[in-house]
């Protein structure tokens, strides 16, 4: 056993774990790591000693009784295992963890979920370790490989008191913004940990509030992937754009509006060849089937569970799972045939500054149905969430860190109870401003048969919430018609219930 006592353990060493152990231990903390394979901790160990200078802070344990004593109380343990619960009672590894560190730790020690929880487990987990005198935090931790490794975003959920508890470490590792422009610090590159500007993590809320929220930038990452493949899948099937050329318009756009690590990460991938057979592009031999973990679909289930309109988000895990019927679709091209339509070959600048109005006019669609979820969220769940602070969160370390996000920021720094990200005088001008190519888009697409989902959805939300009137009073009295379910009336207070006394044939009665 060391003589000093480590800041805090981390149990389970996958490619997160380990990541996420160096960026601790970077910062000057001695962390204890335990892996239920202990021949993974070791190679972990063996590994970085050479090579990391920082993993001399690192100490790996076979026994879990040994792992658990070696950290200084109150402990913090934070857990990055595989979570497969969804319902508030499933139980997974997560749980199975929990059980079997409980009977070894004291009263006031704090466990740490950092996995991609469902925040209704997390719910259930925190309100029977605090029965039993325990602490439990369920954070979100966005970023990927490189983000834990040098900065993530972190999303905690959570007592109060555990939070201030974990505050220090969280806020040393957290990603780094400038606090004016917003844009991340990448000292990382020069193999400086990053010290300076504001920090990517703050307290969320109570229980499964962290979760909820990290849940919630997952279905954003999923619409944002969306519609970066759609504004390639235009210029690839409207223009007869190559991979190479399309780099470059994704290059130009990162300098701009669009700056964001998924299309710097787009840029990258379509200049990319093929590491088979350097005469083709890489983007061009990945098979068309996308995979997916579940946040999206948990994040649509929630949208509707709550009533809001997240329609682009769900679109976006729909288009995920049209892809994964590959060998269905190959057969349906061989039968179904849309539109002749030529390849558009003129006008090709000024499409190509149309595409990149309805990406960003789409975009802030995406994040103004996120926002809006989980503003009902913290109705349903008793949260009391800060919206600034999530933006100002998302700016460094997470998958959908982008430039306009600093906007986002202001947005709810100006107008804390704003309803919708789209009522904010910038975006509405921004809106305003785009529409057009938007809809100009979105009418080339149709015309020629190239499916723009999420695109085509974000245009009807945007549409559909800036309507005073919607035909839902036609499916309202349809629903009075079949199943006598009441109405409403325009010229009555809201609230008042009215019902027709249809005949019994379901027609009206002529008038005499």
């Amino acid at each position: 056993m060391p003589d000093k006592k480590s800041d805090i353990g981390l149990i389970g060493l996958a490619v997160m774990g380990q990541n996420l152990v160096l960026n601790m231990a970077d910062h000057g903390y001695q962390v204890s790591v335990y892996n239920r394979t202990t021949s993974k901790t070791d190679a972990f160990i063996a590994e970085n000693k050479e090579k990391e200078p920082s993993a001399e802070r690192v100490l790996g344990f076979a026994e879990l009784k040994d792992f658990v004593d070696s950290i200084a109380s109150p402990r913090k343990i934070v857990l990055l295992v595989k979570s497969t619960a969804v319902l508030p009672d499933d139980r997974d590894a997560v749980d199975a963890t929990i059980d079997g560190l409980k009977p070894l730790l004291d009263k006031g020690d704090i466990i740490i979920d950092g996995g991609n929880s469902n925040w209704n487990a997390t719910i259930r987990r925190e309100n029977a370790l605090t029965a039993e005198g325990f602490e439990f935090i369920g954070t979100g931790v966005s970023g990927g490989e490189l983000g834990a490794r040098f900065g993530p975003s972190l999303m905690p959920g959570g007592s109060a008191k555990a939070w201030e508890s974990l505050r220090p470490i969280w806020e040393a590792i957290a990603a780094k913004v400038d606090p004016v422009t917003g844009k991340p610090y990448e000292d990382y590159k020069k193999g400086v940990p990053i010290t300076e500007g504001e920090t990517c993590t703050t307290h969320i809320g109570a229980d499964g509030a962290g979760h909820y929220v990290k849940m919630v930038h997952n279905g954003i990452e999923y619409i944002d992937m969306q519609l970066i493949c759609e504004a390639y899948q235009v210029m690839k099937d409207l223009l007869g754009m190559k991979p190479d050329a399309m780099s470059k318009v994704f290059g130009t756009w990162n300098e701009g509006l669009l700056d964001s690590f998924l299309v710097e990460i787009t840029t990258d991938i379509l200049q990319q060849k093929d590491p088979v057979d350097p005469n083709r592009f890489f983007v061009d031999i990945v098979l068309d089937a996308a995979g997916q973990k579940g946040t999206g679909k948990w994040t649509s289930t929630s949208a509707l569970d709550l009533g809001i309109p997240a329609n682009a988000i769900a679109e976006a895990v729909f288009a995920r799972c049209l892809s994964a019927i590959k060998e269905e679709r190959v057969a349906a091209s061989k039968v179904l045939k849309g539109p002749d339509a030529p390849a558009v070959t003129e006008g090709k600048e000024e499409l190509i500054a149309a595409i990149h109005d309805a990406l960003y006019s789409s975009k802030i669609c995406a994040y103004a149905q996120g926002f809006q979820l989980m503003t009902e969220a913290q109705n349903e769940y008793g949260w009391k969430l800060d919206f600034a602070e999530i933006a100002k969160i998302f700016r460094g370390g997470c998958i959908i860190r982008a430039r306009f996000l600093q906007k986002i920021t202001e947005a709810y720094q100006n107008n804390p109870g704003l309803q919708n990200l789209m009522l904010d005088p910038f975006f509405t001008d921004e809106l305003h401003r785009c529409q057009q190519n938007w809809r100009k888009v979105v009418s080339l697409a149709v015309l020629h048969g190239v499916p723009t989902p999420a695109f085509s959805s974000a245009l009807a939300y945007f549409d559909g919430y800036r309507s005073a009137v919607v035909p839902a009073n036609l499916l309202q009295a349809q629903r009075d018609y079949f199943g006598a379910h009441t109405y409403e009336r325009t010229d009555q207070p809201r609230g008042k219930k009215f019902h027709v006394d249809w005949p019994v044939e379901g027609r009206p009665q002529e008038e005499a």
